[in-house]
């Protein structure tokens, strides 16, 4: 896998950034284009050392309308795909990537943590571990159940047709393969088309697909593939950094190790200057 080096961008001093892309209407901020470097590449599928994006889906002009495949996960993609908003309405569409209403036996939980705890020979005799597989059994329900919300976007009245980019929003998951945590950032942006979306939605989003059994390369492309659904926008970039509790704890024991994982479509994806603009804005570069 290509390694990242993060690096801050030295024209922005905003996590959340917001531009115009046509030089040639008045009223334009001055142009703070990145050079065009090549994008940060990381492999997330496919061979080893490969730079091939992690996503290869459907890209997007102005216009176009090329469908979309399913989520990695089977489920359907969100019905606002297939129905697309009036054009000057605010719309607040419920997300239904992931169900939320999960119905956890808790005592069954409860009872198998106790037997696990007693299969590596731990005296839960002590005051300490009295409750520990209750405890546990609900730390395991809140971080498995995936947090609702509504995806409220707005007409795009203004024609903005410029990266919208948040950096640096916290997130945490559990590795589907330990159990363990991974924690870091993820760094999120879009090219409208005739849709904005609220933007803390773009936090929400990625709350909602952590919580479950993720591996970050899934996590990465679920993300991604939302947006592209639910918006309609031109291009889509997401870009996750996190340090995986089962590298740094077991095994290689690599604390401080960062695991870089991206998912492009459309014209960030496809277009050169728009790519490298993307992976400048969110401080990333090979």
């Amino acid at each position: 896998m290509h390694s990242c080096e993060r690096t801050e961008p030295d024209h922005h001093t905003h996590d959340t950034l917001l531009r115009h892309r046509d030089p040639d209407i008045a009223s334009a901020p001055p142009r703070l284009r990145a050079a065009h470097e090549p994008g940060c590449s990381t492999r997330t599928v496919g061979e080893a050392g490969s730079r091939e994006d992690p996503w290869s889906g459907p890209t997007r002009g102005d216009g176009a309308d090329n469908g979309h495949a399913p989520a990695p996960n089977g489920d359907p993609l969100p019905d606002v795909a297939n129905t697309p908003p009036p054009r000057h309405a605010v719309v607040a569409t419920p997300c239904k990537e992931l169900p939320t209403n999960l119905e956890i036996d808790l005592v069954r939980a409860t009872r198998a943590i106790a037997d696990l705890l007693d299969a590596l020979r731990i005296d839960r005799g002590g005051e300490g571990l009295a409750d520990t597989p209750r405890r546990v059994a609900r730390v395991f329900a809140e971080l498995l159940t995936p947090e609702p919300f509504e995806a409220t976007t707005f007409p795009n009245d203004e024609a903005y047709d410029e990266l919208v980019v948040a950096r640096s929003i916290p997130f945490s998951s559990l590795c589907e393969h330990h159990l363990l945590p991974f924690a870091g950032v993820a760094h999120i942006g879009y090219l409208p088309g005739e849709r904005l979306l609220g933007l803390s939605k773009l936090a929400r989003v990625v709350t909602h697909f952590s919580r479950r059994l993720q591996v970050q390369e899934r996590l990465t492309i679920e993300v991604a593939r939302w947006l592209e659904a639910a918006l309609r926008p031109k291009g889509v970039g997401v870009v996750l950094e996190a340090e995986h509790a089962c590298m740094s704890l077991r095994g290689a024991r690599t604390a401080g190790s960062v695991t870089f994982t991206s998912a492009l479509a459309g014209l960030v994806r496809d277009d050169q200057r728009t790519r490298a603009e993307f992976f400048s804005l969110v401080g990333c570069r090979p």
